[in-house]
């Protein structure tokens, strides 16, 4: 119901606006929802959306146009760990997806486990391990609970998000993402049982919301800021306040990566 009565809040006041691609923007990453060319709707005036939870969100829906492209940006997201609950994203993405939406860009910020990969870069999700065991849809009623995960983040895409950054000249390298549930940060311990097991990084979100987009019929994308190398990894004082500090670092590639991806489409 939450979904509907949002929707009529947004076609009231934006007259049934359409998007094409939807966005998920992550800590210290909201900023972006500034370069889109459209109006805003705070998440308070949505039903069904998160509150604001977590510092370094814009908790707001931005329409509008981006390269041309009608997209729909949502500035922050609910977290798992914040009510323990992983469908906490799931009205914005039906939201989405009824605004025409296909394709679900998420983004994050992570730490690193490779020398490759250090802070301030890009990391393109081939692939993730929920190491958390929640699922959004714990809970949904019908057989389309069982989503099949194979090529979840779509490869059309992936290659064409490693194009874009070759001629963009941006490093951009894959890699696998984990998905640990928080808010504390991991132990030296999980972060080499982590690497074991065949993640490149770890962060707090974006796996659910890819479950929930491929349940909603949508392909989805994944690009990580690195603000840190993970626990054990690097030098740093990891915490949320230097997530947020060193995000912009890599937030300036990834609105140039965006750009030239939209301009593919």
């Amino acid at each position: 119901m939450s979904t509907q009565e949002s929707l009529k809040v947004i076609n009231a006041r934006l007259g049934k606006p359409k998007a094409r691609i939807g966005f998920i923007l992550g800590s210290g990453l909201g900023h972006l929802t500034e370069a889109v060319d459209g109006i805003s709707i705070n998440y308070d005036d949505l039903p069904g959306f998160p509150q604001a939870g977590v510092s370094g969100h814009a908790v707001k829906l931005v329409l509008g146009k981006l390269e041309g492209v009608d997209v729909a940006v949502l500035g922050g997201r609910a977290h798992f760990y914040e009510k323990g609950q992983a469908d906490a994203m799931r009205v914005p993405l039906e939201v989405l997806a009824a605004l025409g939406a296909n394709q679900l860009f998420a983004t994050n910020a992570c730490g690193s486990f490779r020398s490759d990969i250090p802070p301030g870069e890009l990391m393109l999700i081939a692939d993730h391990i929920n190491f958390s065991g929640r699922s959004p849809l714990i809970g949904e009623p019908t057989d389309s609970r069982f989503v099949n995960l194979v090529d979840a983040y779509d490869p059309a895409t992936r290659t064409i998000l490693m194009e874009v950054a070759a001629k963009e000249g941006i490093t951009l390298k894959e890699g696998v993402y984990a998905w640990y549930s928080g808010p504390n940060f991991e132990t030296p311990a999980e972060i080499r049982a982590l690497k074991i097991l065949g993640a490149d990084a770890v962060g707090m979100s974006t796996v659910p919301e890819v479950i929930l987009a491929r349940f909603l019929g949508m392909k989805a994308c994944g690009v990580s800021v690195v603000t840190n190398m993970a626990a054990g990894l690097g030098y740093e004082q990891i915490s949320h306040e230097h997530t947020k500090a060193m995000a912009p670092l890599g937030a300036t590639k990834l609105e140039k990566l965006i750009r030239g991806f939209l301009r593919r489409l």
